[in-house]
This record gives structure tokens, C-alpha cells and sequence, in this order.
């Protein structure tokens, strides 16, 4: 589960070796004493409210942080606390097309972005842009850090200053000396999260971030939870959902994760490696047709024979001693998530092999002030992604089931395996994976968002989750294919985002939104280009 989530079917590829046991799905039998300390907690929580004052460092006007006491370990809510960060706006209670009109509140909107290790506290600002305003009129906007993402608790796993190892290789049929390599790294990354982050590493997991969720609720003053959740954050709404199906009053859930407990977290890294392959051809295809603007081939293959032209070069001389294979395929799995980040990409690859580095430089090269951010949110996904779920502890499955996969889909397969073998070799206690569904009638409906072909949490996980939760409602943004579509340029989806979230309407069980319009190319010049994007690397 790479930057976000995961993943469609891998087509035939069976995968044998790794034994999960689906939890019965209630949530007692999947911890009661979890439950009763959640319980504890929230009552604290209630009582003590949240005292909002100046957020750290720099934000916008009326924006507001507070801090949220929650144990560490929710079977001894009395133990150890930790405290999360919470931001939040008020509701403007101003309706956008008339000023001098009141709209009345309706509680707290709180967001979760997804990663795991990804921070939702800039998320009130989102209520500045127009496609987000009407919400913002009726709902406090509410985000937070969650827990050991920075500054809540935060987690590390090594240095931040050796995290960014550039310029680095990217190859897509890795040779047994580089797998040797890998392995061990993977074991030093896993030492080291238990090193830097103590006994309590165990405790960083899904199961808790949903606790902890229904804890905010309470400290909220909320009686329901009214909550939207984006790629990973999906997974922890859907767990809420099943542990507190009483608790919540509207849903959203944007490009969902897959919940079938057999597949959290393997099984789906394979997947969205698998979808990946489709989303890069797609990308491809779009640079094909536009060869006229950037001259990178007429064909797919073509576009695939400049890039891989590009990477060899960069193997040999890598651009400003930063960019190698890596830092470039990182750069393009960018354009698997936002169509948004098409031109920018073919523009910076077509001027690279016209002998102009620059713009691939500023977008891939890695900056040191974005280490720390980075190594933190790669600690959390690890840390998140190993303690929820079993992994197969033998290199050999990773091998064979990777390299399978690779031959069908060589663009991100072996990437997302580096990314995830340190839970081979994790050395803390694993979670069983709850099995998430609710009963009709145990909860108001959810609202699920998902695009056809979105690469990062393949369309197969918004269908799983669709039967799992009764009564809820499947929007689809078809044949499109960027993560993440609530709020965004398309009316319609939007439409069914205010009309739910507004007034508690929903289409039906299936409904279904054309796609957005394809970006328009832009020419290879350096100027221009936007600068580096943070790299989600390892998460929701």
C-alpha cells in the first residue's frame, strides 16, 4: 500500500505462503477490552473538552489547535497517554451564494487523509476553495495529525538526514545481489523502528486510529461522528463504522481501501502494484496522442522507449548527482495518482533528453527540508501497515510472488515491495485484521466515492466495501482515474458530496459521474514546471 492504499485483482497470479485469519467481525470478539478502554477514554475526553488556542507555526486566520489526550494502549486507558494535535475552523454559517443568508451548523466535518503517516491538520484550510465552500458554511472543519505522525506522538525509524538515499536504482527485474541488498536493508529499517520508537511501537496501528477517532468524537462534543476518510483513511472509517456502528451520523469514504481481511496488507501492495501497470499506460497513451507538444513517441511503446532512454542515462550519470532511476520512477508514480501531474512530467522528461535537466531535477531531486516530514510519514506507514496484519516472514514468497507479478507489471511492482519488506522481519507484536461490515439498519448510510481506474486503491476495494457496509452508496467517477475525487473539478461528484453531507441525500445503492476532462499539455520548457511535489512515498 503505497503512498495511499492499494489495489485491483492481479489478475491469475495465486499467492500461497501467508496464513490470515479473518477475525469473526464482531467487534467483540475482536477486542473487547479495546472497546471498554475506548469507553474510559472517551468519557475523559468529553469531560475534559478541547481547549482550542494558536496552531504551531504558521496558519491561516481562525484556524485553531487544540491537543487530545488518548492511551497509548486502549486495554489500559488508564497507562501511558500520548497526544494527538487537532485543527479546526469554524463553520462560516455564510452560504456562499448569499452572505447575508445564516446556514445553520451541523457539527464538525473531521478528516482523515489517509498514508498511513499522512497529516490532516492543514485540512480547514480547503474550506477557501470554491467547490469546498458550501460545506464549510455548515460543518467546523476539523483535522489532525494522528497518532506518530508529527507532532502527535511522533514515530522514526532512522535519521531523518540518511532517509533520502539519492540518487538511487530503480530496477524492474532486480538481480539476486541487489535482492541481498534490499533484505538486508530491510532488516536494518526494521531494527530501527523498534530502536527509535520503543516498547510502544506495537501500538500504531489501524484498530487504534479508529479509537482514537471516536475518542475526538467525544472531546468534539459530538454525539455522532460526521467524518470523511481519503484512501487509508477509508480503512479507519470503515473500522469506526464496524466498532461504532451507534456512533456515526454521516460517512464519507473517498477512494476506498479493499477491507477483506485476507488481503490487509500483502495481498493489496500486490494488487496496486498490478493497477499501477494500467494507470502508467494510460499515462502513456496521453503523452502519445500529444507527441506533437512533447516529442517522446507516437506510440505507448515509444513513450515507454524515452523513459527507459532516460533512466539509463540517469543510471550512468545521474542528473545533479540527485536524480538516478529512483528519484525518476518516483517522480512518475506521481502521475499514477493525479492526472493533474501528467504535463508537468512529460514536459520535465521530454526536456531532460533534449539535454535540459532542470525541471526533472526540481520535481524529482530530494530536499533536505522535506526529510524529516518524510521520514516520519515512511516510520508511520511501515509501523501502521506491519502491526495491523500478518506478513510472510520468508523472502522467498516476496521472490516468487514479485517476481511473477513483474513480468505483467514491471513499473511499480518491485518499488512497493522494497517499500513493504520491512515487515518480513518486524519485531513487534501483529494484529488480526477485523473483519469490517455493518448490518442494515446498524448504521446511517455511507457515502463511498471511488474513479474507475484509480491506481493507488483499485476500483475492486470500493466494490468490496460497497457489499460490506449495508445500505451504502457507491458514486463512481468512470474511466478515470485519479485518487482521491471528493471536492475536486468534477460537478457531479460534488453534487452527491453536498447533497449527502448537506442534507443527508444519496442517489441509491449505485450511481455513476462521466470523467473529468483529460489535462491539456503543456510545452517541455523548464520555467514553469511546479516545484518538487512532497513525496508520499509510503502512504494512504
Amino acid at each position: 500500500m503505497r503512498a495511499a492504499a492499494l489495489y485491483s485483482a492481479a489478475g491469475s497470479l495465486l499467492l500461497t505462503g501467508l496464513a490470515v485469519t479473518p477475525a469473526d467481525g464482531t467487534p467483540a470478539a475482536a477486542d473487547a477490552a479495546g472497546l471498554r478502554g475506548t469507553a474510559v477514554a472517551a468519557a475523559r475526553a468529553r469531560a475534559a473538552a478541547l481547549d482550542f488556542g494558536a496552531c504551531p507555526g504558521e496558519s491561516p486566520a481562525g484556524m485553531r489547535c487544540a491537543t487530545l489526550r488518548v492511551p497509548l494502549d486502549y486495554a489500559r486507558p488508564g497507562g501511558r497517554q500520548i497526544e494527538l494535535t487537532v485543527s479546526r475552523m469554524p463553520a462560516t454559517q455564510r452560504d456562499p451564494a448569499n452572505s447575508k443568508r445564516k446556514v445553520p451548523r451541523q457539527g464538525a466535518l473531521v478528516y482523515n487523509p489517509g498514508g498511513p503517516g499522512a497529516s490532516g491538520l492543514n485540512f480547514p484550510m480547503i474550506g477557501v476553495i470554491p467547490e469546498w465552500r458550501r460545506i464549510a458554511s455548515a460543518y467546523d472543519l476539523v483535522g489532525y495529525a494522528p497518532r506518530g505522525v508529527a507532532p502527535s506522538a511522533p514515530l522514526s525509524c532512522e535519521k531523518p538526514e540518511e532517509f533520502f538515499k539519492a540518487p538511487s536504482l530503480a530496477p524492474v527485474h532486480p538481480s539476486d545481489a541487489y535482492k541481498r541488498e534490499r533484505v538486508a536493508r530491510a532488516k536494518a529499517y526494521a531494527r530501527g523502528c523498534a530502536e527509535r520508537s520503543g516498547s510502544g511501537l506495537e501500538f500504531y496501528n489501524s484498530l487504534n486510529n479508529a479509537r482514537d477517532l471516536d475518542v475526538l468524537r467525544a472531546a468534539l462534543g459530538e454525539s455522532r461522528l460526521t467524518f470523511m476518510g481519503a484512501s487509508y483513511g477509508t480503512y479507519v472509517g470503515a473500522l469506526y463504522a464496524t466498532l461504532f456502528p451507534g456512533h456515526v451520523r454521516r460517512m464519507v469514504l473517498d477512494s476506498a481501501v479493499d477491507p477483506d481481511p485476507a488481503k490487509v496488507w500483502y495481498r493489496e501492495n500486490l494488487d496496486q502494484s498490478a493497477a499501477f501497470e494500467d494507470r502508467w499506460a494510460d499515462f502513456r497513451a496521453w503523452v502519445a496522442r500529444h507527441d506533437d507538444v512533447y516529442g517522446l513517441g507516437g506510440t505507448p511503446a515509444a513513450v515507454q522507449r524515452s523513459y527507459d532512454t532516460a533512466s539509463d542515462r540517469l543510471r550512468a550519470h545521474p542528473a545533479d548527482g540527485k536524480v538516478g532511476p529512483g528519484q525518476l520512477q518516483n517522480t512518475f508514480l506521481m502521475a499514477g495518482y493525479y492526472d493533474d501531474y501528467w504535463p508537468s512530467r512529460a514536459a520535465a522528461l521530454a526536456a531532460y533528453l533534449k539535454g535540459d535537466a532542470e525541471p526533472l531535477v526540481r520535481l524529482g531531486a530530494p530536499g533536505p527540508e522535506t526529510a524529516a516530514e518524510a521520514e516520519n510519514g515512511s516510520a508511520v506507514y511501515t509501523a501502521v501497515e506491519c502491526n495491523d496484519a500478518p506478513w510472510p516472514a520468508d523472502f522467498r514468497v516476496w521472490d516468487r510472488d514479485n517476481t511473477r507479478l513483474a513480468r505483467t507489471a514491471p513499473f511499480e511492482t518491485w518499488d512497493n515491495a522494497w517499500t513493504n519488506l520491512p515487515c518480513a522481519y518486524w519485531p513487534a507484536r501483529r494484529q488480526v485484521p477485523l473483519d469490517v461490515r455493518t448490518g442494515r439498519g446498524e448504521t446511517p448510510p455511507v457515502l463511498i466515492l471511488a474513479a474507475e481506474r484509480d491506481a493507488a486503491t483499485p476500483y475492486d476495494g470500493a466494490l468490496e466495501l460497497n457489499r460490506r457496509l449495508a445500505g451504502s452508496t457507491l458514486v463512481t467517477e468512470r474511466d478515470a482515474g485519479t485518487h482521491g475525487i471528493g471536492g475536486g473539478p468534477n460537478r457531479c461528484v460534488n453534487a452527491h458530496l453536498d447533497a449527502y453531507l448537506l442534507e443527508g441525500r444519496l442517489p441509491g445503492r449505485r450511481a455513476a459521474c462521466a470523467p473529468r476532462p483529460e489535462p491539456r499539455p503543456t510545452e517541455p520548457a523548464g520555467r514553469g514546471i511546479p516545484d518538487r511535489d512532497a513525496l508520499k512515498g509510503n502512504g494512504a
